[in-house]
């Protein structure tokens, strides 16, 4: 969405969006994975789509610095999985790796987006003096 827009809702957030394309992509492209993957992989793998546009709604939601900054981190974690998950689903022949190469960019695009913004929630909040959340320091790195 725009740069000058008022953020009213989780939903008008960019990141937000691409994460639901993504979480819609890796759906779509688990339903063509073996039945006996059901279970393994494609769980695994919807699991850690679905929860990237998940922890972005939660922390914006909480209306609080610290708390959205917690919520991001999440939601790189679930994004680090699902690079690794889908460099071994083509590695175990479950998708060609053209298939992978669309989500494994929005992946990397999510990541650099979603660093940004918790280094500027971060930032903002060491300048207003509050403390940073659950081990962050102002940098958005665990201690």
């Amino acid at each position: 969405m725009g740069g000058n827009r008022e953020i009213r809702s989780y939903r008008d957030l960019l990141i937000w969006q691409k994460g639901m394309a993504l979480a819609r992509r890796v759906y779509a492209m688990t339903r063509a994975f073996l039945a006996d993957e059901r279970f393994g992989l494609t769980a695994q793998m919807r699991r850690a789509a679905v929860s990237v546009p998940s922890n972005v709604a939660e922390g914006q939601a909480r209306h609080g610095g610290k708390e959205f900054v917690h919520f991001l981190s999440h939601a790189e974690g679930s994004l680090a999985e699902l690079d690794t998950q889908l460099m071994l689903a083509v590695d175990l022949g479950c998708c060609r790796s053209c298939e992978a190469e669309e989500s494994a960019a929005t992946v990397a695009e999510l990541q650099r987006m979603i660093a940004s913004l918790r280094r500027k929630l971060s930032a903002r909040q060491a300048a207003s003096g509050e403390q940073p959340a659950h081990g962050h320091s102002a940098l958005g790195t665990e201690h």
